[in-house]
Formats: structure tokens, sequence, C-alpha cells
């Protein structure tokens, strides 16, 4: 029997079975991961997509016979460590993924294989203290510690002790803290009448990420801006934990059902009573959207809240839909080369944040969809930063085009990724600004 090329249907996402001792069986995974390599080698679409696609295809061509199954199984952890979940090769790639009987799900597989690593205790302590973004938030919101550790931070010593002790690459763009968090800031929203449209709830409840809340809370406050000159009123989410999603890049699942318990509860009560769930940072809603209701497929209250979680800008174009957006923008800005993240494009809800951006009189979008390379603290790590910035060479000479007059990115993380790699090629710089804050711009806040 011939299986087909190819698949006609839309992809479709098998639960998580993470649950299931089977799923830390290490001959069983080593089994999954020789099948799928097997069929990658044979197929090649990926290879320009990341580094696990060419440490794969290096691995096999270097063999005797060209063969999979001559590659050392102790080397499947080289294609593992490249991978960073953005899940792009899932989504716009791969012609083989469910409901596809050869039933390949590349980002999945590699979670599985990091999962196992961490049961194995093979995580470093980089990488378990990069990935507890709620603990290293503790700097932020007290104006004198953040003061000395961002100052601290951006020395050069200092740097150079961090790649040492923690192999945090001393080139690679980190976050500063802010004096005060987003909650510190955030103004209690006025109250206005609930008005509802046909593809949109009339009230907001802000889920504002660890990013947001620690270190650039300006974002949240753009937001805040926005949906206040829209009069729709806006409450947040009483102590949030973290979405989880850099656990979940590390395979330490557990701490990912530990978060969960934290926030779905809030969550689902605020989904129950009719908001609509925003969240800033593309990565935090894709962990509500796609990833939790994966591993808890039989929990109400996380498909509840999966249903009621939006991007920004997926909402204010649905709004628009509903004839309920104000588009008396006061300030046109130019030319804008916008950087379509990986976590939004794979929530498959096509480009909102351009088509709001163009909305905009006297405003020109240059989209670029293809990953920047940073993938949150991946692209920080000694060993990957030099890939992280080849990976987005492409981008930052597309960002660079017509010279705009900002550069931006869903994903903040991604943004200043974008501005280093376009300072460090020489490429004629632009104001760099998360879309929200440009859209807030656009009114005239």
């Amino acid at each position: 029997m011939t299986t087909r090329e190819g698949s006609l249907e839309a992809p479709t996402r098998h639960p998580l079975d993470w649950k299931n001792p089977q799923f830390y069986d290490k001959a069983d995974l080593e089994a999954e991961m020789e099948r799928v390599f097997d069929l990658c080698h044979g197929c090649r679409r990926c290879v320009s997509l990341c580094g696990s696609f060419p440490t794969l295809f290096d691995l096999v061509d270097a063999t005797e016979d060209l063969e999979m199954e001559q590659v050392d199984k102790a080397d499947y952890q080289k294609v593992v460590d490249q991978c960073y979940l953005c899940d792009v090769c899932y989504m716009t790639k791969c012609p083989y993924v469910p409901p596809h009987p050869w039933n390949i799900d590349f980002p999945h597989l590699m979670l599985r294989a990091k999962a196992v690593n961490f049961k194995d205790d093979k995580a470093t302590f980089r990488d378990k203290l990069l990935s507890s973004t709620d603990k290293l938030g503790h700097f932020a919101g007290i104006p004198i510690v953040t003061q000395a550790v961002n100052a601290v931070n951006s020395t050069g010593l200092a740097r150079l002790v961090m790649e040492g002790a923690l192999g945090v690459d001393k080139n690679a763009w980190i976050p500063e803290y802010a004096p005060k968090t987003f909650p510190q800031l955030a103004k209690k929203s006025d109250a206005w009448p609930v008005v509802d449209g046909v593809k949109t709830p009339g009230k907001v409840a802000i889920y504002a990420t660890c990013y947001i809340n620690y270190n650039e809370p300006g974002i949240g406050q753009d937001l805040i801006k926005v949906l206040k000159h829209n009069q729709i009123p806006y409450e947040l989410v009483d102590k949030e934990a973290c979405c989880g999603m850099p656990k979940l890049e590390l395979g330490d699942l557990e701490s990912v059902a530990e978060n969960k318990e934290k926030n779905i509860p809030k969550l689902a009560k605020l989904a129950r009573e009719g908001y609509a769930i925003l969240t800033p940072i593309p990565s935090c809603t894709l962990m509500f959207k796609q990833e939790l209701p994966l591993m808890f497929p039989d929990c109400a209250d996380t498909q509840l809240v999966k249903e009621a979680m939006w991007d920004p800008f997926e909402y204010f174009m649905a709004r628009n839909s509903d004839g309920l957006l104000k588009k008396d923008f006061s300030k046109e800005l130019g030319h804008v080369s916008y950087h379509m993240a990986c976590h939004s494009r794979v929530q498959n809800v096509g480009q909102k944040t351009a088509e709001t951006l163009k909305l905009i009189p006297g405003t020109e979008v240059n989209v670029v969809e293809r990953c920047s390379g940073h993938s949150g603290t991946w692209g920080v790590k000694k060993e990957f930063h030099e890939t992280a910035m080849k990976i987005g060479k492409p981008v930052f000479k597309r960002m660079a085009e017509e010279e705009p007059n900002y550069i931006s990115s869903d994903c903040q993380l991604a943004g200043h990724h974008i501005e280093q790699g376009m300072e460090e090629l020489g490429l004629p710089k632009s104001e760099m600004a998360h879309p929200l804050t440009l859209l807030a711009k656009a009114y005239g806040l």
C-alpha cells in the first residue's frame, strides 16, 4: 500500500501524552526519533528554518551509506539542542503532520526529548535559572535594586563573568529590569459601559506576562492607553504566575503544571464572566491557546481559557469588524518594517498586527515572516548566540529595506535581537518600538 505524498487536510494536533510513563521511556523515544528523523532526511523541506535540520542532515550525510540508522543515537541530542520550539516547521513546512498517517510532530518530539533530559537531571543550573522568569523578576519594582542590577549587567566585566559562570553570551542583548512593575504603574479602569460586539466581548482582562510586568511595563501601559481611548473597560489578572513557556522549552513539564494551577482558575473565572483575555507577548498567548490545552485536554477550565484568549491585535481587528474600533488616528507612522514573530504565526489568525497598522493613514507596512533566531532564553546562551544571529541575518536585512521609520515585532525580545543584528551588520538605524506602542502613538496618546 502506497502512502500518499503530503496532506490536503488542515493540520491537527494530538494531545501531549506527558503523564504516560512510556513518554519518558528512552528506548521508545529513540525509536520514534529515528523514525521521524529518517522521514525528515528523505524530505529536507525544513533545512532553512533553524539549526535542528541542518544538524540532522549533516549527521546523516556523514554516515558511510547516507542512512539514518547509521547515526549514533548519542548524537540525537545535538538535534534536540538546536530546537527552540518555534513550531514553524509544523505549521508552515511539514507535509506529513497529522492527519497524515506518518504523523510527524517534530516540535513535540523535541519537547518529549527535552522532558526526558530534564527528568534525567541533565538540565544545567544556567538553564533552570534563565527559565525562572518569576524569580528573576523579583529584581524589578525596587528602584535602587534595579538601578544596581542594570548597572552591573551593562558592564563588560560583569558580562564576561556572566559568560564564564552561567554561559550567557557576553555579546547577547539581555533585558533590563524596570524600576516599577506594570501592576505598580497600571491605573484602574474607568467605569465605561460594556459594549459587546458580534465577534468581541466588550471588556478585557490583561494577562501582562513576565516580560511586561518586570522588564518593559511601558508596553502594557500602551495597551491600556489604547483600551482607554476605545473606552473598553479592563481588569488586570491578579497575581499572575509565568505562563510556563520558558519551563516548557526546558522540558520541565511539572513546573508548567504548577504554574497552570496558579493561573487557570483565575483566568477561567474571568472567561466565565465574559472577559476577552489579552496577552501582549505572543509566546504567552500561544501557551494558553495551544500548549496548555494539549497538555491538559480533559481540563474544562483550560479549554475555556483557550477560547477566551486573544492576541491584542486579533482582538482589535475583530473589534474593527464589529464597527467598534476607533480610527481617529492623529499621527502617521510612515514606513514600518514589521516582523511577524514565530509564535504569532503559529496561532493561525493571520497578520492581524499588520492589518491594524495598515488602518493608520500615511503608514506603509513591510511584513517580514521569517524567524529572527532569538526565541527567548535560547538565543542568549553562549553555545547558541552566534547561530541565533546567523538565523536572523536574512531578517535583519529585510527589516532594513527602504530605511523604515520604525522596526517592530510583537515579540519584543525578537525586536531587540533584530535591532542588535541590524547594528552589527552596519545597516541604517531605525527606531524600534512594539506594535502596541506604535498604535498608541498613532492615536496621539
